[in-house]
């Protein structure tokens, strides 16, 4: 097997092999090396066995993915693909499996959390997929809709068919090649959806004979399916917002026997049931009853209760998730071939955009949507009701492309789909702004991501404004009315810095909560409290008053709400609180999902700190087209967001841009675990790497390696390691190498010459390397690396796949200058031989008698080995003597 890894400057890999079935095989095993703690608990969620580890808070997931069936329509689902798909499937399971079992449990979550990394299932991918997205369509939100019909009536329904916290959206637009300064179309957007630690998208470039691809994968699922930019031919995807998920109400009996039976439309049939036991940490192991009827998996009630709520979703009925349609993405050339591969297209829904370099566009939805009767989409609908029944799938909408698309999650193209879709302002403000451009470029596109003009504020300020015209005695007083004119003169914009935008969320937050308290809302209070947990965000008032302010403000219906009365007591409320002179950015804070949520992780920080570098301040709100999501009357905290930006140039690949809100790695401690994060928060976006030579080093004749490294430590500088010139740096390494105090390197008494001609030889060679490190510009270290079975070390000890070797050598002015200056370097050092080389494991040997060295790598985390002797060496290009030194192996 033939793979290369390699890494850019900001840790993402790029994968190249001599095939399709070893490209993917490396797929997997790099998702294990770099996200085996995420990859892992993804694996339990999907099977229902989370709780084990991760205690109560995850028991009510897996009791809703076993009812659901989750891992046991992967499995049915794996069994109906084609025989290439399952073979492609496999050898990406194989790669994680191989990942996991060399690598995976040096991850330090997993002793913190007592779990050893297991095996995967060939279907294990499909699961993590589905139990990803099973919420996606929002089928929860017939729970509550039930509910208000029943308590309030169904005129009310329309008035909270709003986007909230428990869907996903996304922004996405395309713009064609009249309005661009290349001439080429650029495809750009942002997927929202919860931010997660580590995220849920990773940046990757997968390249084998067939194709080179880059764009954003899912951590355990092969492929690139959302977003992808092949090199002549770029897609990306928002949610459709379609309805394609329905509940029915059954009727359910036990039998004697213990078996269990379901009223449908031609009477009482059998139905499936089982008995499970999934283990909680910390807590007495629970039990599920799974009964599934010909509608679907009961996800709520029960054969004890009489009756209960079926889920029925297509991919358990069809037996088919669209895996197929993923390595189809990856051989597209054009927007035919994409086209092509949506078709294959199953869970989620989505909306694409697509366009190639041959002027082919495309702008379509892409999914599996059941014919069925129209109450199906609106709420819980009887099992025994023959007119509720499936009658196969729709035709999905597409439309023609002028110069620009814009797509989120807007009542638009998939309007005919759905029951709830978002507000338009987000799709409104995209086309604003990119009407008043004139010649787009990649880069400008950042100024449509970071928009955070906030329009859904006009119905709650034009409230604010008619204060002013109240009766006498209704007046406010002297600090309300200055908060008023505040507000008034607001610009709109949620900006982190802003005070305005801070109270204007607290006079918004304020409204909802009294509205949530008004009696003619009492009805739809305590909605979750007879369903599952896991139902409750959608079930629960607040939320759903706040997401439908709008309309609730300015709505004829609950003709006893005063909402004059109710803004007013706000802003007297928030104008009597003492003055903070708080910005957004102080309340609006990122909150991302972690499995492990509280304590260090491993990388020497406090996760749970309400500190700047882990909950920093945002921009943006729901409505923005920065859409930071918070829950106004519950939280200002954010927890959803953009997953990722993306822009991709369909002329000119190399052009592109992406970022993710956190970095490329999902390891504690490495740089790369939040380096994008700064980024992200300031809307800058960091270059697609296209070109192999500057990944390779192949520009240069002997280079095989990454050719410049560069990290930047917050409170240390700026690290670049890059190949040492022999001639340019040779005032340098004379003078580093002739010092005492680096007589252990072997050249005390070298000549200029001599060391010339050293580096040299190793420029000549493809398996050793010499580096210089400088920190802020100036030159602080030598840092040779080796492959060891081209080294004599090889004599020594079993080298094994992923081994490398190194020297380094610390300037003489820069050891001990700066009190943690060592470590400090010696981390970068070793970021850079393990990440930016795609290597498990460092092996060096110190001279035996420099026991400072050694005490230094035992600081570091070397495990030390055996003294060993290192054999002599009398070539013509080389003599090395014989050395006796102190072997010590440092993992990933």
């Amino acid at each position: 097997m033939s793979v290369e890894v390699y890494r850019d400057e900001w840790g993402i890999p790029h994968l190249r092999a001599d095939s399709a079935r070893e490209l993917v095989h490396a797929q997997g095993y790099n998702a294990a090396t770099d996200r085996a703690w995420q990859i892992e608990v993804e694996r339990h969620r999907s099977q229902g066995t989370s709780a084990a580890f991760l205690g109560a808070e995850s028991a009510g997931w897996d009791r809703f993915a076993r009812q659901a069936r989750i891992d046991d329509t992967a499995r049915r689902c794996y069994r109906a693909l084609d025989e290439e798909t399952r073979g492609w499937l496999g050898a990406y399971v194989a790669g994680v499996d191989a990942g996991l079992r060399e690598l995976g449990d040096t991850a330090p979550e997993f002793a913190r959390a007592g779990l050893e990394p297991g095996r995967w299932q060939p279907w294990t991918p499909l699961g993590i997929w589905l139990s990803t997205h099973i919420l996606f369509a929002g089928f929860p939100g017939k729970l509550w809709r039930d509910e208000v019909v029943r308590r309030v009536g169904p005129t009310a329904v329309g008035l909270f068919a709003m986007d909230g916290p428990g869907t996903s959206g996304s922004n996405g637009w395309l713009v064609t090649g009249d309005r661009t300064a290349t001439g080429g179309p650029l495809i750009a957007g942002d997927p929202h959806r919860y931010i997660e630690d580590p995220g849920v998208y990773q940046q990757i470039r997968l390249a084998c004979p067939e194709y080179d691809v880059v764009g954003f994968a899912v951590p355990g699922v092969p492929g690139i399916g959302h977003f992808g930019h092949t090199g002549t031919v770029a897609w990306a995807i928002t949610n459709a917002m379609a309805d394609y998920q329905d509940l029915y109400r059954e009727r359910l009996r036990r039998l004697p026997d213990g078996g269990v039976e379901a009223l449908g439309p031609d009477g009482w049939r059998p139905a499936f049931r089982s008995v499970e036991t999934f283990e909680v940490a910390g807590a007495r192991p629970q039990e599920v009853e799974v009964v599934e009827t010909e509608r679907g998996t009961v996800v709520i009630g029960g054969p004890d209760e009489g009756e209960g709520i079926a889920l029925r979703q297509p991919p358990r009925v069809r037996e088919d998730l669209g895996f197929s349609a993923l390595p189809a993405l990856l051989r597209a050339r054009t927007v035919a071939d994409v086209d092509r591969a949506f078709d294959r297209w199953a869970e989620p829904v989505n909306v694409v955009q697509a366009a190639d370099t041959e002027g082919g566009l495309l702008h379509r939805v892409a999914g599996a949507v059941p014919e069925r009767d129209p109450e199906n989409l609106l709420r819980v609908v009887p099992a025994d009701e023959p007119r509720h029944a499936w009658r196969g799938l729709r035709e999905l909408p597409r439309e023609p492309v002028g110069t620009i698309a814009v797509m989120a999650n807007q009542r638009g193209l998939a309007a005919p789909l759905g029951i709830e879709f978002a507000p338009p302002h987000r799709a409104d403000r995209i086309r604003e702004l990119l009407d008043a451009g004139e010649k787009w470029t990649a880069p400008g596109m950042a100024a449509v991501h970071t928009d955070t003009r906030l329009a859904s504020s006009r119905p709650l300020l034009d409230l604010v404004a008619r204060l002013d015209g109240l009766g006498p005695g209704a007046g406010l007083g002297p600090g309300a009315e200055a908060l008023r004119k505040r507000l008034l003169a607001w610009d709109r914009h949620m900006d982190a810095d802003s005070a305005d935008a801070a109270a204007y969320a607290r006079v918004r937050a304020v409204v909802v909560r009294k509205l949530a308290a008004h009696p003619a809302f009492a009805p739809l209070t305590g909605m979750g409290e007879a369903h599952p947990e896991i139902f409750r965000p959608w079930l629960a008032l607040a939320p759903r008053i706040a997401y439908a302010l709008e309309a609730l403000l300015t709505t004829g219906q609950f003709p006893d709400v005063d909402r004059e009365e109710v803004v007013r007591e706000a802003v007297e409320e928030v104008a009597g609180a003492t003055e903070t002179g708080e910005t957004w950015g102080d309340r609006h804070r990122l909150a991302a999902w972690r499995a492990l949520p509280d304590g260090d992780d491993g990388d020497g920080r406090d996760d749970g700190a309400d500190g700047a570098e882990v909950r920093p301040g945002l921009s943006g709100d729901h409505d923005c087209v920065l859409s930071t999501s918070s829950v106004p009357g519950v939280t200002d905290l954010s927890a959803r967001g953009p997953a990722a930006r993306y822009v991709w140039d369909v002329a000119d690949r190399a052009n592109s841009l992406w970022v993710v809100p956190l970095g490329a790695s999902g390891i504690p401690g490495s740089p790369h675990r939040r380096d994008q994060l700064p980024l992200w928060l300031r809307g800058e976006l960091v270059p697609v790497v296209t070109d192999w030579t500057r990944l390779t080093g192949e520009d240069h004749p002997h280079q095989k390696e990454p050719r410049v490294y560069e990290q930047t430590v917050e409170g240390f500088g700026t690290v670049r390691v890059s190949p040492v010139d022999p001639a340019a740096d040779l005032d340098v390494l004379h003078g580093w190498v002739r010092e005492e105090r680096a007589r252990f390197w072997g050249m005390e008494g070298a000549s200029r010459e001599q060391v010339r001609e050293t580096y040299e030889h190793l420029d000549s060679l493809t398996t050793h390397h010499a580096h210089l490190v400088r920190l802020d510009g100036e030159p602080v270290a030598l840092f040779q690396t080796y492959e060891p079975e081209a080294d004599r070390v090889s004599e020594c000890y079993e080298v094994e796949d992923g081994d490398i070797g190194v020297h380094f050598l610390i300037a003489p002015a820069a050891d001990g200058a700066v009190r943690g200056f060592t470590g400090a370097l010696m981390t970068v050092l070793v970021s850079y031989a393990l990440e930016g080389h795609g290597k498990r494991r460092i092996v060096v040997e110190p001279d035996a008698r420099n026991a400072k060295a050694v005490a230094l790598l035992e600081r570091a985390g070397f495990e030390l080995g055996p003294e060993i002797v290192l054999p002599e060496i009398d070539l013509p290009e080389v003599f090395l003597p014989e050395k006796r030194a102190r072997i010590a192996f440092l993992k990933r």
